[in-house]
């Protein structure tokens, strides 16, 4: 299993449109996607504007090939891109050691 680390940044002020959309594009987008194993959304308690999208994919395949060059991720990014300050940072972690 692979999960995906997205560190995102909103504009000041649309915490609570932000987290509505993002569960929206989670449950009707990337629930539908190949490998989708699950997701968690925290918010940062020092930086309010700042989330960590976490979702676990079967493969990290399914994340960079199947989901972000398919149809699905321009339906994603229309739900949540307007809410985006800067683009997110995404990185890719395998499990090392869990318990």
């Amino acid at each position: 299993m692979i999960l995906e680390h997205a560190d995102i940044r909103i504009a000041a002020g649309k915490n609570a449109e932000f987290e509505a959309a993002i569960q929206r594009g989670v449950d009707t987008v990337i629930a539908q996607a190949k490998g989708f194993r699950g997701c968690k959304v925290q918010r940062c308690v020092e930086s309010t504007e700042r989330y960590i999208l976490m979702i676990d994919w079967e493969t990290l395949e399914d994340h960079t090939v199947g989901f972000r060059e398919g149809p699905l991720f321009a339906q994603w990014r229309a739900i949540v891109g307007p809410f985006f300050a800067a683009p997110p940072v995404v990185e890719h972690f395998e499990v090392v050691f869990h318990r």
